[in-house]
């Protein structure tokens, strides 16, 4: 497929080698827990893909990112979406370091992640049913020099392989209130603790386990807060950070079901019409993503931009959702019985949909949004 073939050489061009070594090792080994999928992106540099080059990284944009993504996702789904919430917890990371709101320490964060190869968890509000992605999942109290966290992440990929670990906390106010802070603190940490949680095969590989943070002191120069404003809306730095993930965790399922319709186009017993019918599918999905990208690209980062990236996420999770169903349909029953790859794709396909926010739980938002509202996430 000439799209994904594309994806692979901008792969190799920003982590030279990665792809050919993941293909040394069968799908299924890569898929389990302790596999080296991981390791071997760290050793690629793959920590550092989107950190700008002013910041010792290897500077890839964003719709560079999409495509690295991909390929990734063709051939490593865990990794893939592992590596997808290290890249979104840089992407605010960097966001921040070029806003009024820096410390100064962002920068030494950026170039340490890069020049050490740093893996970067994050712990916001993923996986948590009727739970806003931007709702924290743990909370803080103040104290002299920082907070006190307490709480769990559940599920956090990369829970036992990451360096730092990123994530929303609710910390009261002196009025009553509650604000939300994003803070960034070393795994080893006193206090953080991994506890088995992912239980299906499915992306095990991706370590989506269970963070435990217990008493643990985070230093104020590590914290950031957020805004909200006055109609609902996120702020800038939570918007940018919002739609690197909602690009990036949807791309890795476009690599999945592109390496089922490579699969399908490789098949001799397919016709023209149905490399036509699911190369538009998968291209339209390609499509819609990489127009994100070229939102993040153009510095745009406001309301309107999020409702059109989510626009875009959707239309590409269905466009995913239906060309895996078809290059399925296309290969056959013996492909599906023969080949534990294509089951597994398949199932794998799926699981986009279970990234928040869902549709169904944003489609009063979304049609506020379309009779112009602002777009927001309770």
């Amino acid at each position: 497929m000439q799209s994904l073939d594309e994806a692979r050489a901008v792969c190799e061009t920003y982590l030279p080698g990665l792809l050919s070594k993941l293909s040394e090792s069968p799908l299924a080994d890569l898929e389990k827990p302790d596999n080296q999928g991981l390791e071997l992106f760290r050793s690629a540099g793959g920590p550092a893909l989107v950190i700008p080059k002013a910041y010792a990284g290897l500077g890839a944009n964003a719709l560079d990112a999409v495509r690295v993504t991909r390929a990734i996702g063709a051939a490593a789904p865990s990794l893939a979406v592992a590596s997808t919430m290290h890249h979104f917890s840089v992407a605010t990371i960097f966001t921040l370091a070029e806003s009024l709101r820096s410390s100064g320490v962002e920068w030494a964060l950026l170039e340490g992640i890069a020049t050490q190869n740093l893996l970067v968890s994050s712990g916001f509000a993923e996986g948590n049913p009727g739970q806003g992605i931007l709702s924290p999942t743990v909370s803080g109290t103040r104290a002299d020099g920082g907070i006190v966290v307490n709480g769990a992440k559940r599920p956090c990929s990369m829970s036992r392989s990451m360096n730092l670990l990123s994530a929303s906390v609710a910390v009261p106010r002196e009025d009553g209130g509650q604000e939300t802070v994003l803070m960034l603190l070393p795994a080893e940490t006193p206090g953080v603790s991994v506890h088995p949680f992912w239980k299906s095969d499915v992306l095990a590989g991706a370590e989506s386990d269970e963070v435990r943070l217990t008493d643990v002191f985070v230093d104020e120069r590590l914290l950031v807060p957020t805004e909200i404003g006055e109609r609902g809306e996120i702020d800038e730095l939570q918007t940018i950070g919002f739609m690197w993930f909602e690009m990036l965790i949807t791309s890795c399922y476009l690599g999945m079901a592109s390496a089922l319709v490579e699969k399908a186009f490789a098949s001799k017993r397919i016709t023209p019409a149905v490399v036509a019918d699911l190369g538009i599918r998968i291209e339209t999905a390609a499509q819609l993503l990489e127009g994100i990208a070229r939102q993040l690209m153009a510095k745009e980062g406001d309301n309107a931009a999020l409702a059109r990236a989510m626009v875009a996420r959707y239309g590409a999770q269905e466009a995913i959702v239906d060309s895996a169903r078809r290059a399925v349909e296309a290969l056959g029953g013996m492909a599906y019985i023969g080949s534990p790859d294509v089951a597994y794709l398949a199932a794998a396909c799926h699981c986009v949909s279970f990234h928040p926010p869902s549709k169904g739980a944003t489609s009063a938002a979304l049609a506020a949004s379309f009779r112009g509202d602002v777009l927001r996430f309770d």
